[in-house]
Formats: C-alpha cells, structure tokens, sequence
C-alpha cells in the first residue's frame, strides 16, 4: 500500500500551541503529529508515502529529507498555492498504480489498514472513508449509509439536521486510481464537496465505520485530550489488531426511561445523568456498545425505519451531552405467535435473544474483543444472564443506574492510572 499525507495546512486554529510552523509539525509527546503517522504507516509496513506540503513546506523537507532515517521513502509534492484539501491530486494522475491510503496531516490514529483495505476492495467502490462516532456531532460533517455501507447523503455542518446516527468523517480515505480521472487541470478543490460527494449517486463511496483512534489537533483542548490519550496507551490499544474491551449496554431501563415498548422516537427519552456515564465510557477506552431485544419488530408494532429512528434520536440525545455509543446490535425477533398483525418471518427461536449471548458474541468477532475483559450493565436478568453466558463480568443496574456505571468507572480509572505510569516510567505504551 500507499500512503498520501496532506501536510500543507497551516493551522490557524491551534496559533496558541505553534504558529512559526506548518500545523503537521506541531509537536506532540516529543515528536511531530506528521511523525507519529508516518511511525504508524511503518509500523504496518505501508513505508511509500507521499507528502503534499504548502504552508512553511521546507520545514517539512528539513525534518524529513528522503525518509531514509524513519526507514520508508518519503516523495513531495510542493504546492505553489493553496490548492484545498484536494487539488494537489491532480499530480498522482499516472503516479499511483493502484488504490491508496489518503490522510489529512493533523490527525493522530492507530489504524488496522489491512483491514480498511480488505473492506474497501470487498465494496469495490471508488472510494470508501473511515468514519466513527465524535463528541460533537452537533457541529460537524455527518455522513449517512445504508445497510449495505454505502453512503447515500453527506450532511455538512451547515445543513439542517433533526435526528441523526452519530458518523463523522475521520479524514483517512482509501482511493482508487479512478478519482483521480476526475481532476482535468490544477485548481483549488475541496475534497468532500468536490471529489467524494460527487461519487454518491453512482453508488461509489463506501464507509469504514469503526471505534479505532482517530483525533485532529484543530483547538488546543483536542491538543491536550490526544496528548493525554498517546501517553495512556489508549491510541495503539484502540488498533482493532489488538483484544479490544467493552461495556455492553441494555437499552430500556438503562439507556432511556423505561416506558414499555418504545414504538415512536417521540418516545425516547434518556435516564438523566446517562450521557456523563457513557462519557465515562468513550473516555476510559472501553467500546460502547448497545445490545437491544427488540420483539416489536416481530410483533408488527413497529417498522424497521422507525425502530432506526428511534435509535438516531439516541445518539442525537448522546451526542448533544457530548457522549456516544461505538456500535448497536439489536434482535428484531420474538417466538411467542398469536399478534395482530405480527411479521412471521420474524417470528423464530434465535441465536440473538437475550438471555442468550448471540448479540455480545457477534460484537466480539466485530471487534476482536476480549469478553472476559467487559461489561455487560443491564436492569434484568435477562441481561445478566446473557452477559454470563458471553463471558462478561455483569452489572445490574435495578433501580440505580448510576451505581452500576461508577462500579465499572472506578475500575478503568485505575486502569488509565496504570496506563499513565507505565508510560511515565518506561517511555512506553501499555497494549
């Protein structure tokens, strides 16, 4: 594979950290943002990279010559104007041979690319990008697939929004040598609005939706949240190559008020205090992930469409408390025959049904997680008994939600503080 890092931005946000310098070279936790990329990118063996630099570019080409010291091969493009977040690739037009890894240059990841790049050759689409949930989707990009991955629509941040599922755009692409058909001459583009946008109604961007760790360095509090994280070993833990770990979370009675079943998004509202737990959660490292029986499907009482709505209005709740939830499993089924108006294909004995574990054991092969290392919080013992079943420590939320969750919270404290002096003391990050 290779790799294209676009490293001429200037970072006018982030003055107050480095402002005599292009924003790649921002140093963080010793090193340079653009060289903890490139120590990522090598690390997977992906050791061709090609920098488009612009803003203060020789002090780039200073630092990093040839590559020949980080051991990969480093090549430039140089911009002699600002040509946006795209237009330098009208360069790679008869360069690139084959799909590449396209990177913004202020974003600090640990990224499993074999796998992205397994995923977008199995879509066969132009081009697929790498979302995941944020703590401020409110104010940022949204992007919407259907079930298939394919992207359908892509919110920016000043289109009206209602409801929403929480998918930004991470700014890690992988591109065919297709789009790069699509440039005709040097010009400013924008690469959302201009490149991949356009590639929607033929059906040709895929989503990569996964939890692995992907911050920009745009403000200084997002500097010191990703100083925090490197230095805790959360960034390398959160590669889906390594054993990941989870709070599996029952939704009705743990995540929102119990009211019966919820047919209607009107219906859903969050238990107060949830979204600071689960932000507890995204914080710790742990994977947030709902596990949900859903018998309303099978019972005719509520469509696929609404039950999806039902659940954007969760994340919508989440995400204006700055919490998320990394994925969602639920069953549709229910065994029980006799419903006016029931759906009869739904009506099956499953793998999926809590008391039993098929939901926690489909996340697990997911997201290569360690089962004996995670949670499942619920409010009855049908979530306990499939948590047990799966392998999970389990916690019984009952009537007090936020006792169960500190519970939990008080462990990965301690395990962050374990992370934060194995690093302090060692120079090293905890896998």
């Amino acid at each position: 594979m290779q790799a294209v890092i676009m490293a001429g931005g200037k970072g006018t946000r982030i003055a107050s950290i480095a402002d005599d310098i292009p924003k790649p070279m921002i140093r963080i936790c010793g090193k340079p943002i653009l060289q903890h990329q490139i120590e990522c990118l090598r690390g997977q063996d992906i050791r061709d990279i090609i920098l488009v630099i612009g803003y203060l570019g020789n002090v780039i080409k200073d630092y990093f010559g040839d590559g020949k010291r980080f051991d990969v091969n480093i090549t430039y493009i140089e911009e002699q104007e600002p040509l946006g977040t795209a237009g330098a690739l009208y360069y790679l037009k008869g360069v690139m041979e084959e799909d590449f890894i396209l990177l913004n240059g202020d974003i600090i990841f640990d990224v499993d690319f074999q796998r992205f790049m397994d995923y977008h050759l199995r879509k066969g689409v132009y081009a697929t990008i790498f979302t995941h949930p944020n703590n401020h989707p409110y104010d940022s990009g949204l992007v919407v697939t259907d079930r298939e991955g394919i992207v359908t629509r892509w919110m920016h941040k000043e289109d009206k929004r209602d409801i929403y599922k929480n998918r930004v755009n991470a700014g890690i692409h992988i591109l065919s040598t297709s789009v790069l058909e699509m440039f005709h001459d040097v010009k400013k583009t924008d690469l959302d609005r201009d490149i991949l946008k356009q590639l929607i109604p033929d059906r040709q961007l895929a989503a990569y939706d996964s939890p692995e760790y992907v911050r920009d360095m745009g403000t200084p509090e997002r500097y010191r949240m990703v100083t925090r994280d490197i230095e805790s070993g959360l960034v390398h833990a959160k590669n889906l190559s390594n054993k990941q770990k989870a709070v599996f979370l029952d939704r009705d009675g743990t995540i929102n008020i119990y009211k019966g079943f919820i047919r209607d998004q009107q219906e859903m509202e969050l238990i107060p205090g949830i979204a600071d737990e689960i932000k507890r959660i995204n914080e710790s490292g742990y994977l947030a992930i709902v596990v949900t029986n859903q018998p309303v499907i099978a019972r005719g009482e509520c469509s696929l469409e609404e039950l999806e709505r039902i659940h954007m209005k969760m994340e919508t709740l989440l995400g204006q408390e700055g919490a998320y939830i990394d994925d969602l499993f639920y069953c549709p089924h229910h065994p029980d025959k006799g419903f006016e108006g029931e759906r009869i294909e739904y009506k099956v004995e499953c793998e999926c049904r809590k008391p039993k574990p098929g939901m926690l054991l489909e996340a697990a092969r997911k997201y290569n997680i360690d089962l004996a290392e995670s949670y499942m919080v619920g409010d009855d013992e049908r979530d306990m008994e499939a948590g047990r079943r799966a392998g999970c420590k389990v916690v019984k939320t009952e009537r007090n939600v936020a006792f169960g969750f500190e519970m939990i919270g008080q462990y990965m404290d301690r395990q962050r503080r374990q992370y934060e002096r194995s690093y302090k003391e060692t120079g090293r990050t905890v896998q």
